[in-house]
């Protein structure tokens, strides 16, 4: 089955947050990428409200549940109790945890399972109590053993941070050993009864061969790529476009 898409829309929310204006409205373009068929809307609300703002949280989840209550809502970012009770109160079907600072410009690593393991636990745990799905983002080095210390925390599945693989769009050699090393983590996910999801710097040109060597890829998740497309297609065809690349008959 086809990795399902879930679009982000930060970079929605920071082209509009650039003035005192309601537009362009994010409800509005969540809305055109999940009547072209986006599995989900994605986003992270950091503490500087920089691009999503906490007010935006209720208008999505009622986009959601009023218009399109078979889609999912995953919201991103590190586990802060003030995220921890953003979550709670939103309730959305998943909740993906990073480990970056909230000062970072975007996340650029995954979870050191050796030292945050046991940090990860209770908050894993609080989280499925509530209903949530919890996925962690994982860096996606081939590292069997961080994949089962993934496992340990209760997680429901990884998100692979896939920055290294999408640096690569000039250097295709590179590319396959990012490549490879990004399936081998999927794999022993996969062995060890993780979901995978993915996400950071994907497109149109890299996914195919990402689903190729995925072939248990549940979802990717994708803002910068894809609102950059939507610029000059169109919101519900770059919907389409991304389908079709993660494998759909669109």
């Amino acid at each position: 089955m086809p990795a399902k898409l879930s679009v982000n829309l930060n970079a929605v929310a920071m082209l509009r947050n650039r003035r005192d204006l309601p537009w362009p409205s994010v409800a509005d373009l969540g809305r055109i990428a999940l009547k072209a068929g986006a599995h989900g809307l994605t986003v992270h609300p950091r503490p500087d409200q920089r691009h999503i703002r906490f007010s935006d949280l209720p208008v999505l989840r009622a986009l959601i549940d009023d218009e399109f209550p078979s889609a999912e809502f995953n919201i991103e970012g590190y586990p802060s109790e003030d995220f921890l009770q953003l979550c709670e109160k939103t309730e959305p079907e998943q909740v993906t945890l990073v480990p970056d600072d909230p000062s970072q410009a975007t996340s650029d690593h995954g979870f050191d399972f050796r030292a945050q393991g046991d940090m990860l636990k209770p908050i894993v745990a609080r989280l499925k109590a509530g209903g949530m799905r919890v996925s962690l983002f994982a860096d996606g080095d081939g590292d069997g053993e961080a994949v089962k210390l993934a496992k340990a925390t209760g997680a429901d599945r990884i998100e692979l941070y896939t920055g290294p693989y999408g640096g690569c769009y000039d250097a295709p050699e590179k590319a396959k050993v990012m490549l490879d090393l990004l399936g081998r983590t999927a794999d022993a996910a996969h062995a060890e009864g993780l979901g995978v999801n993915a996400g950071h710097d994907l497109t149109v040109a890299n996914l195919p061969a990402l689903a190729r060597r995925l072939p248990h890829l549940a979802e990717v998740s994708i803002g910068h790529g894809l609102t950059a497309d939507a610029l000059e297609f169109g919101m519900a065809e770059t919907v389409r476009r991304f389908r079709r690349a993660c494998g759909e008959q669109v």
